[in-house]
């Protein structure tokens, strides 16, 4: 009975312990190169000032974000002085500290390594400054050290120095410091929030495409989606709890104008292609993806966790074929350009293919996609997976589509010229007619969007036309065409300006 009792109270003991184990640090992580991290700092307060210190933190800590206040809401922590020393003992830290004193130098000769002794005349230095002078940005100062041997300078370090065994006045850590006033004794975990360079991520979506594609250019594909996180904080955070923050938050550099403490109401929706685990959740004007378990950051390591995973996405590719030579802006405030030869000569041939993917629910995605890139692969005959383009794309809501222009199609050209041109001046009228070709040497067809703008003057009107368009913008068009295989297609139209 006994050994049953102890048993229990072992297990009690550890089971109390653990609870009272520091919580990891929270770290939601912005696409902008910053985050805000928590942790909890245990405050042992007298009453009176109190002389607190954490290396708990980051050697890119933004100082005046910090916040520190009791999570219960119970108490007011009265902060009298915060500093910040981010100043870490560094060779060339530990050289100014010895600027003018003699120290030894480990050098490496054809015998071994043998000891030399040196003066410090100068540590050496580099300032990074930067300010516009005349509308330029001017960065950079340096110095070389200058180290004295033997009655003689030199303007490097004759080898490795080696400093005296002390620790007196290094700081191995960044360090907060703070001056707490508090009325009474009291001792209670604090939250310490902060916003910090240095941790940064990105997404990256991985399209496996099937070999060939039906008539309409619609096929099934399998989509992952990649996020890529990144520490160069300074840091390591053995155990974090990890959020990651997609949208386009106003960041001040490189002081902070953000408010990223505010408490901001939150609303959750399920994702049925979200990797078990990984939650996405809408805040504020933004998104939030939580990896909801705890994970190991080093400083300076690149961690990847994939959160998306669709099987038989539906994917069309479409042809687009803008054969505009140059890019040219209309003319506004009821005039036009009466020049000829505007916006001719050297016409674009190449006809871009642009894969497009509906970010919806009944196409297994309907989640809000980050920005990030893209790369599309391609299964061939013998099933091998080919890498056949990628781009970039920007935040995508959900319903949205997705649109990855993958490269100039290789068997489909066109072509693009002036066949009539007419100037009335009297009458402050033009007009322009062009006839545009496409040609398609694959074995099956293919449908291409020929873009034509109406870029000489805001008063315009299509005429005449050989087959139907659709009107994008105030000054664009598009003509749907339809090439059969090793065939081609011709279409012309003829516009008129008023001005």
């Amino acid at each position: 009975m006994r050994k049953t009792s102890t048993f229990l109270t072992a297990l009690f003991i550890a089971a109390f312990a653990q609870s009272q184990q520091t919580p990891p640090v929270a770290l939601t992580i912005y696409n902008q190169d910053f985050a805000v991290a928590r942790t909890f700092l245990n405050l042992d307060l007298h009453a009176g000032v109190n002389e607190i210190t954490t290396d708990s933190v980051t050697s890119r800590l933004e100082p005046d974000s910090v916040v520190i206040r009791d999570p219960s809401g119970k108490r007011v922590v009265h902060v009298v002085e915060q500093n910040y020393d981010s100043a870490i003992v560094s060779q060339e830290w530990l050289l100014q500290k010895y600027e003018g004193k003699t120290i030894d130098f480990q050098i490496s000769t054809p015998q071994g390594l043998k000891i030399v002794q040196g003066k410090i005349i100068r540590a050496g230095f580099y300032r990074q400054q930067e300010y516009t002078f005349d509308g330029q940005m001017l960065s950079g100062q340096t110095a070389q050290p200058l180290i004295e041997i033997d009655g003689k300078m030199q303007f490097q370090l004759p080898g490795t120095p080696l400093f005296p065994a002390t620790t007196d006045g290094m700081l191995l850590k960044p360090t907060l410091r703070w001056q707490i006033d508090s009325s009474s004794a009291d001792h209670f975990n604090a939250e310490l929030a902060y916003i910090t360079g240095g941790l940064s991520w990105d997404a990256t979506y991985n399209v496996v495409a099937p070999d060939t594609t039906d008539v309409t250019g619609d096929e099934k594909a399998d989509l992952l989606g990649w996020v890529t996180i990144h520490n160069q904080s300074g840091t390591e955070f053995p155990q974090a709890r990890i959020k990651l923050m997609a949208g386009d938050v106003a960041k001040i550099q490189p002081q902070s104008g953000y408010n990223a403490m505010a408490q901001l109401r939150m609303e959750a929706k399920a994702l049925d292609a979200m990797q078990p685990g990984v939650t996405q959740k809408a805040f504020d004007d933004f998104h939030l993806y939580d990896l909801n378990r705890t994970v190991s950051l080093r400083d300076g390591e690149t961690k990847q966790v994939q959160f998306v995973d669709a099987a038989n996405v539906s994917m069309r590719r479409n042809y687009i074929y803008d054969g505009l030579a140059e890019q040219v802006q209309p003319i506004y405030a009821g005039n036009v350009n009466q020049n000829q030869a505007y916006g001719l000569g050297g016409e674009n041939t190449k006809v871009l293919i642009v894969e497009e993917i509906k970010n919806s629910e009944s196409n297994h995605l309907g989640m809000p996609l980050p920005a990030g890139r893209v790369r599309l692969y391609r299964r061939d005959a013998d099933g091998q997976v080919e890498f056949v383009g990628e781009n970039l794309i920007g935040h995508t809501p959900a319903e949205e589509t997705v649109r990855v222009p993958t490269g100039s199609a290789f068997d489909v050209e066109g072509s693009r010229r002036q066949t009539d041109f007419h100037v009335e001046y009297n009458k402050r009228m033009l007009d322009e007619t062009f006839e545009i070709k496409i040609t398609n040497q694959k074995m099956q067809p293919v449908n291409v969007s020929v873009i034509e703008h109406m870029y000489r003057g805001e008063n315009w009107q299509i005429t005449d036309k050989s087959t139907k368009f659709n009107k994008r913008d105030s000054h664009t068009i598009e003509f749907p065409v339809k090439v059969p295989a090793k065939g081609e297609v011709t279409l012309s139209y003829s516009v008129h300006y008023t001005w």
